[in-house]
């Protein structure tokens, strides 16, 4: 996300003084690790640190130890900007305890970026905890043409690699859960930016989502559910009932960039 963003999701701090015993530890819950990560990033900035944010899955209720990352978004001020190379060694020791590699950005770049990114920051602005300081997504409002941009451009582009990722499975269920799973991630993104285009708000939860949108738009849930169980763990299909999910899957994903073309 150009000069002042580093990364696509949250890093962490835990002094090296506490060392490896501790770090390794993976929090059985987000909640767990707010404290010490705003004591060591507070280290860093100080007066600077205008806000640390968790978003994604560790604040919208699925998250699930040791296999979800805690995404981090860190807002210091303009001067705080400066001090951006102090934290490589709290970004390596937080990565530890699987809180990602932060995004690092003012607030002025986030407004100004609104144009170029608004799934990323709405996804953001449904999902997120302030664990510090000032709010800085609650109050994001976005244009709901550049949302139909992104989500036509996003769709078209993931489907692409989707294809190109079957043929390269060579038809191999194992590669096409993975897949599956990698993917729907994204596309629960687009459907609550669809939402946020027809009625201005979007749920937070993955599984309400897919049903929202299955309600207003001419999209299939159950097949997405079927992904949402496949990305869970939680399905019972074999071998050949998983390719048959998957071109299941692809086929609702042309569907809906059919749709939304003409949105």
């Amino acid at each position: 996300m150009a000069a002042e963003a580093v990364a696509a999701a949250p890093a962490g701090v835990f002094n090296k003084k506490i060392k490896v015993k501790n770090m390794a530890k993976i929090p059985e819950r987000p909640q767990d690790i707010f404290v010490p990560l705003t004591q060591d990033y507070l280290k860093i900035f100080g007066n600077d640190l205008v806000s640390l944010t968790i978003y994604g899955s560790a604040a919208g209720g699925y998250y699930i130890p040791g296999k979800s990352d805690i995404n981090l978004l860190i807002v210091p001020t303009a001067a705080g900007l400066d001090k951006f190379t102090d934290i490589l060694d709290t970004v390596k020791s937080w990565k530890k305890r699987r809180v990602a590699v932060p995004l690092f950005m003012t607030g002025n770049f986030i407004e100004s970026s609104l144009d170029s990114y608004p799934i990323e920051f709405l996804n953001m602005k449904n999902n997120h905890i302030v664990i510090y300081g000032k709010d800085v997504l609650a109050g994001l409002n976005f244009n709901p043409e550049y949302l139909r941009l992104q989500i036509e451009r996003e769709l078209r582009g993931k489907l692409i690699l989707l294809r190109q990722g079957f043929l390269e499975s060579e038809g191999k269920a194992k590669l096409l859960r993975q897949l599956i799973s990698n993917s729907l991630t994204a596309f629960i993104s687009i459907f609550n930016a669809l939402l946020y285009f027809k009625e201005g708000k979007a749920p937070q939860g993955r599984r309400d989502t897919i049903k929202e949108a299955g309600k207003l738009f001419t999209i299939d849930a159950g097949v997405f559910m079927l992904c949402a169980d496949i990305k869970e763990g939680i399905d019972k299909l074999n071998s050949e009932e998983i390719i048959a999910a998957f071109g299941k899957y692809l086929k609702e994903i042309n569907n809906i960039c059919n749709m939304v073309d003409s949105l």
